[in-house]
């Protein structure tokens, strides 16, 4: 490890590049050779310093989402598995690998309830999630399918989402661009723009930092409205009035 300098970093660096992955991926090299090198100084003690291993800097991207609309056009175009999979992923935001490994027994339909424990979370930490009527809905259906999981097929757990049926199905609907982890930035959006204020988002969520779930805020402006009519106004009502008169009059001589 002492012969980790800066060349060994630049050559890790540029020959990630050359591979023609992006950027986000050369980082993910980058990180985990920075977070062992830091280790080593400053847990193990095995070197006295480090070299700087600066990341890349990552394209900004817009947060893809469904309308509505969309979402029902693939529900419908998927087949009736993998439909209520993401049926369920939409009613509550949860990750697929919480939806592909969910338990009948972290499930309580009696009381609109489910949780994710700690150890299957990202952030590592407990997640109560409520089910609302879509989700209960979905678990219904589920019941007797499968005796551990609430997501099967043909008597098997579903591991696998991103299949060729999920593809199809969003050509069929006409949708592009657009991952199953997008079905959480959609459910993530919906409440964002139906008034959830972002702290609830970011608990439902399981999000650990309140920063992952400000890039949602930009979806709804309710909360600022109130700031936004503090400004006196300029133009005075009875001036309006006078303008819309004027282009009436305008509009009835042109006829």
């Amino acid at each position: 490890m002492s012969d980790i300098d800066r060349s060994v970093v630049a050559a890790i660096h540029h020959k990630k590049l050359a591979t023609g992955v992006a950027n986000a991926t050369v980082n993910r090299t980058l990180a985990l050779l920075r977070a062992i090198l830091l280790r080593a100084v400053h847990d193990w003690e095995w070197l006295d310093s480090t070299p700087k291993v600066r990341l890349l800097r990552e394209p900004i991207r817009r947060i893809r989402y469904l309308t509505h609309a969309q979402a029902i056009r693939l529900l419908s175009e998927l087949p009736e598995h993998l439909s209520d999979m993401a049926t369920f992923s939409l009613a509550t935001g949860l990750r697929k690998s919480n939806v592909t490994g969910l338990e009948w027994s972290q499930v309580d339909i009696r009381h609109n309830q489910a949780w994710i424990h700690a150890d299957q979370a990202k952030a590592k930490k407990a997640i109560a999630v409520p089910l609302n009527l879509d989700a209960v809905r979905v678990l219904t259906k589920r019941i007797g399918l499968h005796q551990r999981y609430v997501f099967s097929y043909k008597g098997r757990r579903i591991e696998k989402v991103s299949t060729a049926a999920w593809y199809k199905a969003l050509k069929r609907a006409g949708i592009s661009d657009f991952r199953w982890h997008d079905l959480r930035h959609t459910w993530a959006s919906w409440h964002v723009q139906n008034g959830t204020p972002l702290y609830v988002v970011q608990e439902l969520g399981g999000w650990e930092s309140y920063e992952m779930v400000r890039r949602y805020a930009h979806l709804s402006a309710a909360h600022l409205k109130i700031f936004a009519d503090n400004l006196s106004p300029l133009i005075k009502p009875s001036a309006l009035i006078a303008t819309s008169s004027a282009g009436l009059e305008n509009s009835l001589s042109i006829s």
